[in-house]
């Protein structure tokens, strides 16, 4: 953006030695802040896991167990059976967060999984506003402290918080700040070549990592440059070319080293094509969600979530932060063209992030919004959840902080015009010093900010797996090509202890069921594996809590189930439901046998 005002993409120019004292001074604070907020993880790391989305914690903790197990057995990371057994996992249709975990899997190995995922999630936390820090500090403000007001928010917001419990994929964004830079230079004359092989390379990363974050920010990118192009034809007619030519070196270097990973994704086996009903197409942000504390800030109360708190919380900026960016887009917006982008993609994302039908206050009301018009068989909207367009608004405040704390500054610094060289025309004055600024803008900044500063995570203790499957006791019953059958069999519902087990003893056996998202048979997403005989009456004798009448009908799907499942044992550890479920397995299996901690069936003999 050439001709934008220089005071808006320059930095200042000081001497090294203040700028890098500054830097590291700004991430050593985001690495402090991502240790507090995973703090409570840390206090029994091995047994404990967030108490808002347990599964999820325990799914994550498994990738990371699935990526040291892919680099130990040199295996594609891209498929996994060792969930889902006998049909598998195709990790690229799943969060699987391979950027991360295959990099990273000797520490997992040295670490374990437990370990490894609170190490990682501060850490991405860190990242994200470190280089969200650099990216405000070298492009676009002046201000040291304005860049780490914007970072500290863009990497640490209440939405990417509510997404740190259990959810590390959506706080890994530390490589979007350095693709939107790489957007935005695709223009620089001369460097098209350079630039666009840098931007392909950020992006095939980035697929790796988080490919929904990666759409909105190739969705945001398109809304910046669309505004841009409104407000400076003459600039954008100038570079139309070399910025054209930058992306298509940027796409044809991403396509060609993604592309085998995107039609295993698509194409491979066990993908699937959009999910079934569309579940998250009615996913709108709730309008009063804007003013309200996030649950996990100082200001914040789980009360709220009995009303609005029906879906992730992306924006829930609180009323004086709302307050303060209104306040901030009025000052700026009339001379600073990055405020007037980012009003455009304000007003963009909010309304896109409402969904089909407008909510207030926790009430869907019949005034329709902008997805209703939308169809949910077009794809990759299908899969898309209209709330976390917000996130986008979410990461335009932050700019704005940044941008807001910036002018602040430099109304302070201003003072009298350098006097003129000979033969030149006296300087017009410029603007009088107004050193009470500063000290206003980030006293304003503080108040709108200091509410919505992270709680540590919440967290819960979880029972500890059986000593029977830590130290391989299971290893005698469980020869290679078949599976380890554990009670209840893991689903995304039931069996989060279970799940467990396969990530603590670094997936060596292979189990049924799973936390994934598969086909089912019509070709459709749906949440875990498709519930067979067997493992829909375990479930519903949970639930219930008495054993049902059996049938003879019943012990023959459980001997024909095992054999699909290619089991040779069925575990049953400690559980709250382990007297009703021993009496189920035994009714349809046989007494079972007492070895370490757990009950024991060996059908290997059952099912041949």
């Amino acid at each position: 953006m050439t001709d934008a005002e220089p005071a808006e993409v320059e930095p200042t120019r000081r001497p090294r030695r203040r700028p890098a004292r500054a830097d590291l001074l700004a991430l050593g604070a985001y690495v402090l802040l991502g240790v507090f907020v995973c703090l409570n993880y840390w206090g029994d790391v091995t047994g404990r896991v967030s108490s808002h989305l347990p599964t999820d914690h325990s799914w994550f903790e498994w990738l990371f167990a699935h990526g040291a197990y892919s680099v130990r057995h040199l295996e594609n990371p891209l498929f996994t059976a060792r969930q889902n057994a006998p049909d598998g996992v195709n990790m690229m249709a799943n969060t699987s967060l391979l950027g991360v975990t295959l990099p990273l899997a000797p520490l997992t190995m040295l670490l374990g999984p437990q370990v490894m995922y609170a190490l990682y999630l501060g850490g991405a936390l860190a990242a994200t506003a470190g280089t969200a820090y650099w990216m405000l500090s070298r492009h676009l403000v002046r201000s040291r402290a304005a860049a780490f007001v914007g970072g500290a928010f863009l990497g640490f917001a209440p939405g990417i918080i509510h997404h740190a419990n259990g959810q590390p994929n959506f706080v890994s964004n530390f490589l979007l700040p350095l693709i939107v830079v790489r957007v935005l230079r695709l223009g620089e004359p001369g460097r098209w070549r350079r630039n666009g092989l840098v931007l392909g390379a950020l992006v095939a990363y980035q697929i790796f990592i988080n490919e929904e974050m990666l759409l909105l920010t190739a969705l945001a990118c398109l809304v910046v440059v669309l505004a841009y192009a409104v407000q400076r034809p003459r600039a954008t007619r100038a570079m139309a070319g070399t910025f054209l030519a930058g992306l298509g070196v940027a796409g044809g270097l991403a396509l060609t080293l993604t592309a085998y990973p995107i039609w295993f994704q698509f194409d491979g086996p066990q993908s699937y094509r959009g999910l079934q009903g569309g579940v998250f197409h009615n996913w709108g942000e709730d309008l009063a969600a804007f003013v309200t504390f996030a649950r996990d800030t100082w200001a914040g109360t789980p009360e709220v979530e009995k009303t609005i708190g029906l879906t992730e919380q992306n924006t829930w900026f609180g009323w004086p932060l709302v307050l303060l960016s209104l306040v901030a887009l009025v000052l700026l917006v009339r001379r600073s063209l990055p405020a007037r982008i980012l009003a455009v993609l304000v007003v963009v994302f909010t309304v896109a992030s409402i969904g089909p039908w407008v909510r207030f206050d926790g009430v869907e009301t019949d005034i329709p919004g902008p997805w209703s018009y939308v169809s949910d068989d077009l794809p990759l909207v299908e899969m898309m959840m209209p709330t976390r367009l917000a996130l986008v608004v979410a990461a335009a405040v932050g700019v704005l902080l940044a941008l807001f704390c910036d002018a602040a500054a430099r109304q302070a610094r201003a003072g009298l015009a350098p006097a003129p060289r000979a033969g030149e025309p006296p300087a017009a004055p410029a603007a009088p010093r107004r050193r009470w600024l500063r000290p206003l803008g980030y006293a304003a900044a503080a108040l709108a900010l200091l509410p919505l500063f992270p709680r540590p995570l919440p967290a819960q203790q979880i029972d500890p797996p059986p000593h029977f499957i830590t130290a391989g006791g299971w290893r005698p019953y469980v020869p290679a090509g078949r599976t380890l059958v554990p009670v209840p069999i893991p689903s995304n519902v039931h069996g989060l202890p279970t799940l467990r087990w396969s990530a603590l003893t670094g997936q060596e056996f292979p189990i049924p069921g799973g936390y994934f998202i598969g086909p089912n048979e019509l070709g459709e997403g749906v949440f875990g594996a498709p519930n067979r005989p067997t493992s829909s009456l375990i479930y519903s004798t949970m639930d219930a809590g008495t054993v049902p009448a059996l049938t003879d009908e019943n012990r023959r799907q459980a001997v024909e189930d095992l054999r699909f499942w290619r089991a040779s044992v069925v575990v049953l550890g400690a559980h709250p439901r382990e007297a009703v479920l021993r009496e189920l397995v035994t009714a349809l299996l046989g007494p079972p046998q007492r070895v370490d901690d757990v009950w024991v069936w060996d059908v290997r003999a059952l099912v041949g």
